[in-house]
């Protein structure tokens, strides 16, 4: 008696994580549906975010962009090489996430 209401929770327990696996997958499909990827492509104007140092706390009035900054080169995977406006190039490849279109 007791083996098989183990076996009933096992099963119950299964058929939860189930449910919420589905449950996670409509809704990272209709949250899908909304979002639109942002593209760069060279010569495009944008601002990259500024990330305060871990121990700081950001002032409320503090920029929360640098620029604006020339896309150099677009590479796969939303990377990117930004130049300054007077041509000098950064050392490292930025994130598509970290950076947003300027509008001038």
């Amino acid at each position: 008696m007791r083996y098989e209401q183990l076996n009933l929770i096992n099963k119950k327990r299964l058929a939860i994580i189930f449910h919420h696996q589905l449950f996670q997958q409509k809704m990272a499909k209709a949250y899908d549906k909304k979002v639109r990827p942002m593209l760069f492509h060279k010569g495009d104007l944008v601002l990259r975010k500024i990330s305060p140092p871990p121990n700081k706390d950001q002032n409320k009035w503090a920029p929360n962009h640098k620029g604006p900054y020339i896309v150099k080169k677009v590479f796969s995977e939303g990377a990117q090489l930004l130049t300054r406006m007077n041509e000098d190039d950064f050392s490292r490849l930025v994130n598509s996430n970290s950076i947003k279109k300027y509008h001038a």
